[in-house]
C-alpha cells in the first residue's frame, strides 16, 4: 500500500504504467522466494580451494538464490534502471522501486548489485573515456550473458571507516598499468567480474588519504584464472550469512588506474553516494517485511481468548513501527528522486545540496531504525519469533548490517554535519517549505519548531558538543525530515486517510531526539574513567 501510494503521487502515469509489469513480477517472485526460503534448510556459500589433484582454485559455491541473482538482476534491469534515459529524472524511482520489492528475496544479492551501479556511477565521473566504454555498457547491461558485477575494495584489518590507513601499495608496471599488494580484509563481491580498489601508489610523496589512489581490477586473466588473487577465507558473520564475503591477498594484482592515481577517496564518493541509497532502500524492505508478518501474525494468533489485533497495546506497538517506516519510506524515496534529477542536471541549488545532506542522512537513520523494527517485530512472535523456521532471526541478524556498511552511524553523523556546514541550514528551511506547503497545519507547525531549535542547537555549541552529539542531532534532523517528506504525501494521498495517520502518530513521539539540557561532552569519558585520566 505505501509503495502503491508513493507511486501515484510522485510518479507520472505513463512511467507508472511502464514500470507497473515489472513491479508485478518481482512482487510475486519475492511473496514466492520467501515461502520457498522458509521450506528448505539454510544454505550458505562454500569456499573450495583446492581441486583433486591438489591445484590452487579458490572456487565458491553459491546458495540457489545466488545462483539466479544475476538472471534476475539483467531481466528486471535492477543495475541497468537507475543508468537508462526512458524515464528521465525519475529514472532512480523506478530502479529503486524494483530493488525495494526485491531485496528480501535476493538474499543480499542487492549487494554486489548496489556496488555494481556504485562503480558504473563512479567511472562515468572520473574515469578515462576508454574505461567508461568498456566496462560502463558490462556493468549496466540487460543481457545475462554480458553482465557484470562489481565489488569495492576498501576495508582493511587496520582501519574500516579510516581509509587513510589503507596499506595496499600499487607499483607501476610501465605500460601504464599497476600491480597491488596487499591484504584486503572484507570483500562482499569477489564472485564478481571486477572491482574498484584502494591503494596507495609506490614512491609517492603524499600522506592519508589524499595520497591513496582508486584502481580498478578485472578479477579473472584471459584463460579465467584469479588475476593475482588468493582467496584466505569466507567470512562467519552474524547474519548476511548467503552472501560470501571474503579475506583477500592482492599478489600483484594488475590493475588500471582510475583518473589520476591519487585522490582516491575522492573519486570514490560517486560511489559510495549511491550505495548508501541502496542501502536505505533494502532497510525500508526489511522494516516492510517485518511488520508484515508481525501484523499478519496478530490477525491469527489467540492470547487471552482473543487475536492480538483485538489487544489496543499490542496493535499500538505495531503501529509506531509502521508510522516510523512510512515515514523512512518516504524520506528515502525522496532522496531517490532527488539523486535522478541530480544526474539528469535537473536539480536545483537548494536540491543539490539538500541531497549531500540527505544521503548519509537517510543511510544512518534507516540502518538503526531496521534494527529497532526488526527486533521489535521479532518480539511481537514472543516465543516463536525466535525460532529459526519462523524466518524472523534471520530477518534480525540481517538487519544488524545496516548500520554498519558503508559508514557507521557516528561517522555518518559527523558527515552530515560537514555537509549543512558549507551551504548552511537555509537549504534545509526552503526546501522543507517546499515539501509541507499544503500539508496540514499541525504537522507544519511541529516541523518549523523542530527546524528552528536544531538550527539553534547547531549555531549555540562548540565543535566538541557538535561532535559528541551529532548523532542525535542527526537522528532529529531525519526525523523532521521525514516528516516533511510524509506531510507531502499525506496532503496528495487522493483520499486515504492512512497517510495521515501515520504523520500524526509520527509527530506525537516528538521530532527531536536531542538532550533536553546541554550535557558536558567530558561526561562520557567521566562514566568509564571518574579520574579524566
Amino acid at each position: 500500500r505505501v509503495l502503491r501510494g508513493w507511486l501515484a503521487t510522485a510518479l507520472p502515469a505513463a512511467t507508472r504504467a511502464a514500470i507497473s509489469p515489472d513491479l508485478d513480477a518481482l512482487g510475486l517472485h519475492a511473496a514466492e522466494a520467501w515461502v520457498e526460503a522458509r521450506g528448505r534448510a539454510s544454505v550458505e556459500p562454500e569456499l573450495v580451494q583446492w581441486d583433486a589433484s591438489g591445484r590452487r582454485i579458490d572456487r565458491i559455491g553459491s546458495t540457489p538464490a545466488w545462483r539466479n541473482g544475476r538472471a534476475l538482476a539483467a531481466r528486471f534491469g535492477l543495475v541497468a534502471a537507475g543508468h537508462e534515459e526512458a524515464h528521465g529524472e525519475f529514472a532512480r524511482c523506478d530502479q529503486f522501486a524494483r530493488v525495494y520489492l526485491h531485496h528480501v528475496a535476493s538474499e543480499f544479492f542487492t549487494c554486489p548489485l548496489a556496488m555494481s551501479d556504485g562503480a558504473a556511477t563512479a567511472l562515468k565521473a572520473v574515469a578515462e573515456s576508454d574505461q567508461v566504454e568498456r566496462l560502463v555498457p558490462r556493468l549496466v547491461s540487460r543481457d545475462v550473458d554480458t553482465l557484470w558485477l562489481s565489488g569495492q575494495w576498501m576495508t582493511e584489518t587496520a582501519g574500516g571507516s579510516d581509509v587513510a590507513r589503507t596499506a595496499t601499495r600499487a607499483e607501476p608496471t610501465g605500460d601504464g598499468r599497476w600491480r597491488l599488494h596487499g591484504r584486503k580484509w572484507f570483500t562482499s563481491a569477489v564472485i564478481g567480474e571486477m572491482a574498484l580498489a584502494l591503494a596507495r601508489p609506490a614512491r609517492s610523496a603524499a600522506i592519508g588519504s589524499d595520497a591513496l589512489g582508486l584502481f580498478v581490477v578485472e578479477t579473472r586473466d584471459a584463460d579465467g584464472r584469479w588475476n593475482g588473487i588468493r582467496i584466505d577465507r569466507l567470512k562467519d558473520k552474524l547474519g548476511t550469512r548467503e552472501l560470501p564475503t571474503a579475506e583477500i591477498h592482492l599478489e600483484g594484482t594488475l590493475a588500471r588506474a582510475v583518473g589520476e592515481a591519487s585522490n582516491g577517496v575522492r573519486h570514490i564518493a560517486p560511489m559510495l553516494n549511491v550505495t548508501r541509497l541502496w542501502n536505505a532502500v533494502c532497510a525500508v524492505a526489511t522494516m516492510r517485511r517485518c511488520i508484515e508478518r508481525a501484523v499478519a501474525f496478530a490477525g491469527v494468533r489467540e492470547a487471552f481468548g482473543r487475536t492480538l489485533h483485538a489487544h489496543p497495546l499490542h496493535m499500538a506497538t505495531l503501529a509506531d513501527l509502521q508510522a516510523s517506516f512510512e515515514a523512512a519510506f518516504h524520506l528515502v524515496f525522496h532522496a531517490a528522486h532527488l539523486l535522478g534529477r541530480a544526474e539528469r542536471h535537473a536539480a536545483t541549488d537548494d536540491e543539490v545540496a539538500l541531497l549531500r545532506i540527505l544521503t548519509p542522512l537517510a543511510k544512518l537513520w534507516t540502518g538503526r531504525l531496521a534494527v529497532g523494527v526488526a527486533s521489535e517485530c521479532c518480539e511481537a512472535f514472543g516465543g516463536a519469533g525466535y525460532i529459526e523456521d519462523g524466518g524472523m532471526p534471520r530477518l534480525l541478524r540481517d538487519a544488524q548490517v545496516f548500520p554498519i556498511w558503508e559508514g557507521t552511524t557516528n561517522v555518518l553523523a559527523l558527515d552530515v554535519q560537514r555537509a549543512i556546514a558549507g551551504p548552511g541550514f537555509e537549504p534545509l528551511r526552503r526546501h522543507a517549505e517546499e515539501l509541507v506547503a499544503t500539508a496540514d497545519v499541525d504537522a507544519v507547525r511541529a516541523i518549523r519548531a523542530s527546524l528552528d531549535g536544531l538550527e539553534a542547537w547547531l549555531r549555540g555549541s562548540d565543535d566538541i558538543a557538535r561532535a559528541a552529539e551529532a548523532r542525535r542531532f542527526a537522528f532529529s534532523l531525519a526525523r523532521t525530515l521525514a516528516a516533511a517528506s510524509l506531510a507531502r504525501h499525506a496532503a496528495r494521498a487522493n483520499g486515504d486517510p492512512r497517510p495521515a495517520l501515520a504523520l500524526t502518530r509520527f509527530i506525537g513521539h516528538g521530532l527531536s531526539r536531542l538532550p533536553a539540557r546541554r550535557i558536558a561532552p567530558a561526561d562520557a569519558l567521566s562514566l568509564f574513567d571518574p579520574a579524566g585520566t
